[in-house]
């Protein structure tokens, strides 16, 4: 039986520590709050971030990380990408020796240029073999609502992501693995960019052939960034790439999608902030990505235009008009 601790209590960190216990594992997830703490473990129900949904038995809730590592085989970490590497410094010293390290943030980090797996080497000193990603087309609230969905857990150890495939292995929730963590990583992080021009779009009044063109151009982009650090090609065209990049694209319920939305409708970028409760990944790590690929040389249109919105006080019209204006070339 596997002792997971996820931290920690936001939506996805809920849903995903909801799998783990319904497929057999003994879950404690970290909250920040005593108060959100107690009131999961107590009445089985993340109010804050997934009303209505029944949480297992099998999972409780503290607010103290030391209470949530102690014994864990697996360390799910589920908090905003730019403030991973600060919490995670504190919670290192804390981690099980020999424990997987599992990350489903979808970011870049600032300044560093970092993956998520980067960081969470550089801070707690693991092997890249120890560290796993989860991507995929994997809205939360579906998901907790045990909707059909998959997912691949990326890892270079293939027993490490065979174990962690069978830790979450439920009747609703189907996860493949894939020894590609470059390409998954990139591919999570940069559909999250591509979703805030697509909701762009959708504020605009722009319908499903605007949608289709900047998924299929996204993904293009994303492949590029990707083959110019060492990915496989062929994740792009799977769940990690385009099945992510189509639901985050597509669904109301994605945040970075409903970020961008807003913005084609009008609103400021401190007025969609205030608008949108949780963290929409994208807004931030836009700029990331735009870094990492100048680094590389890579061409990423798309993402320069959602930074000029975001970040440069471009109006969202004038983003669609630069992107069509471009100089007309082979697909």
């Amino acid at each position: 039986m596997t002792r997971a601790a996820v931290l920690s209590a936001g939506s996805w960190g809920t849903t995903f520590a909801k799998v783990l216990a319904d497929a057999g594992s003994d879950v404690t997830l970290h909250a920040r709050r005593p108060e959100l703490a107690r009131a999961i473990t107590a009445d089985r129900v993340n109010a804050d971030y997934l009303p209505g949904i029944t949480l297992p038995d099998r999972l409780r809730a503290t607010d103290d990380p030391a209470e949530a590592l102690d014994g864990a085989d697996v360390v799910v970490l589920s908090i905003p990408s730019q403030s991973l590497r600060e919490n995670l410094s504190a919670w290192a010293p804390l981690i099980p020796p020999g424990a997987t390290l599992l990350s489903l943030m979808k970011g870049i980090e600032l300044g560093s240029t970092r993956r998520m797996s980067e960081v969470i080497c550089e801070v707690t000193g693991a092997s890249a073999d120890r560290v796993a990603v989860l991507s995929g087309p994997n809205l939360a609230r579906e998901i907790a609502e045990e909707q059909p969905a998959a997912t691949v857990i990326a890892c270079s150890d293939t027993d490490r992501a065979e174990a962690l495939q069978a830790a979450c292995h439920t009747r609703y929730f189907r996860p493949y693995t894939n020894p590609d963590v470059v390409g998954c990583e990139l591919g999570g992080a940069v559909k999250n960019v591509i979703a805030l021009a697509a909701g762009v779009a959708e504020g605009l009044g722009f319908g499903d052939n605007t949608r289709a063109s900047l998924i299929t151009r996204g993904l293009a982009e994303t492949m590029r960034l990707g083959l110019a650090l060492g990915a496989d090609p062929l994740t792009f065209s799977g769940l990690a790439g385009l099945g992510d990049l189509v639901a985050t694209c597509s669904s109301p319920l994605s945040r970075n999608r409903t970020f961008g939305e807003h913005l084609g409708q009008g609103m400021s970028l401190e007025e969609t902030i205030a608008a949108t409760r949780q963290t929409a990944e994208g807004v931030k790590s836009c700029r990331s990505v735009l870094d990492l690929a100048r680094a590389h040389g890579v061409d990423v249109p798309i993402t320069e235009a959602v930074v000029r919105v975001c970040h440069e006080g471009e109006s969202p019209a004038q983003m669609v008009r630069e992107i069509m204006s471009r100089e007309a070339k082979s697909e």
